[in-house]
């Protein structure tokens, strides 16, 4: 239960009084914890701006955007997210929560859990991310926020907010806060293909990527006592709306733009609109010799996108933008994650230990409704000089999958034991996990059940070593949840270019054993430095394996093969086939997703926050973490490191506080090692550039302060490198289908915010 100790006034909030450095989490466990006045200076306006400081968040996205983290660099499905410590839905099939939904200004701290505990839930394969919202026991007093973002390409941008927070009488608290956040970034793409490393040029494809959006934010709590007890209600909801407009050129140039040369107009549009609530309440009280905590929530994601691709080919043969075909398709998906969670635990004294047993249940449905319209034409049957080009799109059916329901109830009882013996703190505890799960196939009738069960030992020892040192061993296993779109019983057609993929509901989760070792020294008042070091040992693998059976396009297009061949022979007396100028298509196989092997991961990560005062600089803070990062797994064509895991990832920044002036200023610089994906038909590598960003901070008197903010100031770059094959026997063999070099850009974005306390 929170105390009036921890309250932090509105002034302090908006006015700080000295430079914030990393807490030092007093959590057996391993925890990394952050207040947001340690990220506050440099104005995030997410989450996922503000993960991007932290060790081993690594985000392999667009540039400027930061949204599915990958703790330790592993896929965002091996990251739990959690908001208020309760698991939160997302729109992602590995089941991961995008952190760039959550505005900055409703957080209170992050907490980056390095290895599980026997009370959270085992879903935490890379760790976990404990998003702590402001709550009525964190502020006292109101503050607003104001102010502009300016992007390169011209446009503005607006920001606006406020939290309100304090007594109501009797012993209780609230606190109510909004926000609004608009949102924009234009980027640039340019694609160079090639029939192979080295060989000849196909194409080049420039393209303008404009992302805006508006995020409406809300969030409110309340705490009453009761008797010797409190409840806490609370609650959040961001609605999100978002456009993303592209449009690409090909040209069959490397760098003229002349209609002579245009292939293809390809317009595309996507519409998004996003909605998360989370409800909860809390009821702790004294009860025997212990105390009693009883929690329910509720949580809703809502995802309702269209988007839309056409395209127009020009036959550049016959002349300058002489239209050959028009095709368009749209896809209209409608998501509906719905959970409802119930847990009751008991902690209380046991001898000179300290026990704490409960049990949690969620019951969770999510649908999907996917939808395909498509439109297409040749020359001859329409013309872009028409007035009714382009013809109406027309509905095609759902797609593959496209129409589902999975049903999944968990029921987790926990047992944990702690202590401490003079210097040394442990911690041990079961966790048993029961899983249901009911999947519905909704287009073709098809259901699938299944259920499994899994006890998730965890532990952890911290030495005391003196004062300022501690030293910590933390060993636990964890899960990982197959996606949702491995378990729908449906056939995904062409989904690995020529190859299909089938669902498989009878999936086992993955489980991984973890090693945490790390020490950390206190330096000073306020300082910190620590290292850690992690080991996984994951079992029962994902990965798409080959069924051995042919796709049925295969077998028609071979029927057709055949048939051709016997009339060729037929009216060919004394041909044989080898005469026959055809070649066979090309085999394509059913693939689906299978537990086929393991893999490790492992890595090193370093942390550094402390104010300089070693040096004579007690008003200038320094922050530095690193972390190197690997992993094995080895797949149909060999080893290869986990997908998408960057090899490092490395921050460092500095803050200088001028105190006769009112002012501050500060810089941080972050930069994020290569990552490899190969999957099934495409493997991809991606590199990024470096990012600066820079603030100046203006105070005035005890109530009112202005910032100004700079990011990207290095105009940062994405790079990829895609090597394309047709098949499996074609990626082995090296047989290129397409080699494709893309870089994508964005320029600097500037920020002035002004926060005023009341």
């Amino acid at each position: 239960m929170a105390t009036a100790d921890a309250v932090t006034s509105s002034e302090e909030i908006v006015v700080p009084g000295e430079i914030v450095y990393r807490n030092r989490s007093e959590e057996t466990a391993p925890v990394l914890e952050y207040g947001l006045d340690y990220f506050q200076r440099f104005e995030p306006l997410t989450v996922g701006d503000m993960m991007k400081r932290v060790p081993s968040a690594v985000f392999v996205s667009d540039v400027l955007e930061y949204d599915g983290v990958q703790l330790r660099g592993l896929d965002p499905g091996y990251t739990q997210v959690l908001i208020n410590g309760e698991r939160v839905p997302g729109s992602g099939v590995d089941r991961s929560f995008f952190v760039d939904r959550i505005p900055a200004e409703l957080v209170e701290r992050v907490e980056i859990i390095r290895n599980t505990s026997a009370n959270r839930s085992g879903d935490a394969v890379a760790g976990a991310l404990n998003i702590v919202l402001r709550d009525s026991m964190s502020l006292d007093g109101g503050y607003i926020r104001g102010g502009a973002l300016y992007f390169d390409d011209e446009d503005v941008e607006g920001t606006l907010g406020g939290v309100l927070g304090g007594e109501l009488g009797g012993g209780a608290r609230y606190l109510i806060g909004a926000n609004f956040q608009g949102r924009h970034n234009p980027k640039n793409k340019q694609s160079f293909r090639f029939d192979e490393p080295g060989g000849d040029f196909d194409n080049r494809e420039d393209q303008s990527d404009v992302r805006d959006g508006e995020d409406y934010s809300f969030n409110g709590s309340l705490s009453l006592p009761v008797g010797a007890g409190e409840i806490t209600l609370s609650g959040a909801a961001v609605h999100t709306d978002r456009s993303e407009i592209e449009n690409s050129f090909e040209y069959e140039d490397l760098t003229s733009t002349d209609d002579s040369v245009l292939l293809t107009e390809v317009p595309g549009a996507t519409f998004i609109t996003q909605d998360n609530i989370l409800l909860d309440a809390d009821f702790d009280h004294p009860f025997m010799g212990g105390e009693i905590e009883v929690d329910l929530g509720y949580a809703r994601f809502e995802d309702e996108t269209n988007e839309g691709e056409a395209e127009i080919a020009y036959d550049i043969d016959e002349g300058p933008l002489f239209f050959e075909e028009y095709s368009n398709e749209a896809v209209n998906s409608d998501i509906t994650d719905e959970e409802f969670s119930a847990g009751v635990n008991w902690t209380g004294g046991f001898r000179d230990a300290q026990l704490q047993i409960g049990v949690d249940f969620v019951s969770k449905q999510r649908e999907g409704n996917i939808t395909v319209f498509e439109a297409e034409c040749e020359a001859g049957d329409c013309d872009p000089s028409d007035p009714d080009f382009p013809p109406p799109l027309e509905e095609d059916g759902p797609t593959d999958g496209g129409l589902y329901t999975i049903e999944e109830t968990r029921i987790d009882p926990f047992v944990m034991l702690s202590a401490t013996r003079g210097n040394v703190e442990w911690e041990l505890g079961f966790r048993y996990e029961t899983t249901d799960l009911d999947v519905e196939d909704r287009d073709t009738g098809e259901t699938a059940s299944a259920d499994y069960q899994m006890l998730l030992p965890s532990g952890h020892l911290l030495f005391n070593l003196s004062e300022n040192d501690r030293l910590r061993f933390s060993v636990g296993r964890t899960v990982r949840r197959p996606n949702f779109n491995f378990i729908t019983p449906a056939l995904f057609e062409g989904e690995f270019e020529d190859n299909d993929f089938l669902g498989n509901p009878n999936l086992r989760p993955e489980t991984a054993w973890g090693v945490d070792i790390g020490f950390e020294r206190r330096l000073g008042r306020r300082g910190v430095i620590g290292v850690n070091v992690f080991y996984r040992d994951v079992k029962d693998l994902i990965e798409i394996a080959n069924t051995g059976e042919f796709t049925e396009t295969y077998l028609d297009d071979l029927a057709d093969f055949e048939e051709e061949l016997q009339e060729f022979l037929d009216e060919n007396p004394g041909a044989t086939p080898a005469d026959f100028d055809e070649d066979p298509p090309a085999p394509s196989f059913v693939y689906t997703a299978q537990n086929t092997g393991s893999g490790e991961v492992w890595g090193i990560e370093f942390d550094l926050s402390t104010p300089l005062t070693f040096a004579g600089l007690p008003n200038t803070g320094f922050f530095l973490n690193y972390s190197l990062l690997d992993s094995e797994v080895y797949d149909q064509f060999g080893p290869r490191r986990f997908n998408n895991q960057a090899e490092s990832v490395f921050n460092v920044g500095v803050i200088h506080d001028i105190p006769t002036w009112n002012m501050a200023l500060g810089a941080t610089y972050r930069e994020q090692g290569d990552a490899f994906s190969r999957i099934l038909a495409e493997e991809v590598t991606t590199t990024y550039g470096a990012d600066l960003e820079v603030f100046v901070e203006r105070r005035f008197g005890e109530r009112f302060t202005v910032r100004v903010t700079g990011s990207n100031l290095l105009d940062a770059e994405k790079n990829e490198v895609f090597d394309k094959f047709l098949n499996e026997a074609d990626q082995i063999a090296r047989n290129y289908d397409e080699f494709e070099l893309e870089t994508e850009n964005a320029g600097p974005v500037f920020q002035v915010v002004g926060r005023y306390a009341f």
